[in-house]
């Protein structure tokens, strides 16, 4: 389970991010690629926008439940 202690600083603000158990696997930038961005240096996903719209949330919510290692938490500030 994600955790928001431990999230990365690139996320910007709010419910969704991605912490510090990420792989680089690529799953959440495939399914949501309008939130989910790779940071080059650190090889990791972290969320650049939070969802706008229902179409949004339910693609994050596809990725938070599909990431191999639950490295996508929705419990953020």
């Amino acid at each position: 389970m994600a955790d928001a202690a431990n999230k990365y600083a690139q996320n910007v603000p709010g419910p969704y991010y991605v912490d510090d158990q990420c792989i680089d696997c690529d799953l959440c930038r495939e399914t949501a690629p309008a939130n989910f961005k790779r940071d080059d240096d650190g090889g990791h996903s972290y969320l650049f926008k939070q969802p706008e719209s229902d179409e949004e949330r339910a693609l994050c919510e596809e990725a938070l439940t599909g990431c191999p290692v639950e490295a996508i938490g929705r419990d953020g500030e």
